[in-house]
């Protein structure tokens, strides 16, 4: 197998948010899904996104994908409590660049309690709801991301087939 290397990598972060009691007595839980609003003077200033950064030569695509949560948000170990591949390779034109860039996306699930500290990269967040996070979101990918983390990382029985090490591994063995 010959391996492809993507551009960027594309981070998404949510968190639980106690719903309240459900009808079984258990604690229902929805999440929050965390945008980031581009700063001015970059290229698509004002842009709600995720996390997203280009690899670093000799970085493997994972750790590609922590470096950057970790730059542009401080979220590191201690605070990640699930790292997901999301089964999604995104491909679009880029016309800074003239060419087609693709990127690889995860989704890291962090505590209830947890706020990014934001790099200059970006000048404002906001914790929002799956379905205000797809109101938000300008690319179609964005969406289908958004909906991914929704359909496959909410049910834990579903979720341990995407999660993987904090290494970059499959945890699922």
């Amino acid at each position: 197998m010959s391996p492809f290397r993507p551009d960027l990598v594309d981070v998404w972060i949510f968190r639980p948010v106690e719903a309240g009691p459900a009808t079984s007595g258990a604690q229902a839980a929805s999440p929050e899904i965390l945008l980031l609003r581009r700063s001015p003077g970059r290229i698509l200033p004002g842009l709600w996104q995720c996390v997203s950064g280009s690899l670093e030569a000799g970085e493997s695509v994972t750790e590609g994908a922590l470096r950057e949560l970790r730059e542009e948000t401080g979220f590191g170990a201690a605070q990640i409590e699930g790292f997901f591949d999301l089964d999604q390779v995104n491909q679009f034109h880029e016309p800074s660049f003239e060419a087609i860039v693709t990127s690889a996306i995860f989704a890291v699930r962090v505590g209830v309690a947890a706020e990014p500290t934001l790099s200059h990269e970006h000048d404002a967040m906001r914790w929002v709801s799956p379905a205000d996070a797809l109101e938000l979101a300008i690319w179609p990918a964005y969406r289908e991301s958004i909906r991914r983390i929704v359909e496959n990382l909410l049910d834990p029985e579903r979720a341990i087939w995407f999660e993987l090490t904090l290494g970059g591994q499959r945890a699922r063995r």
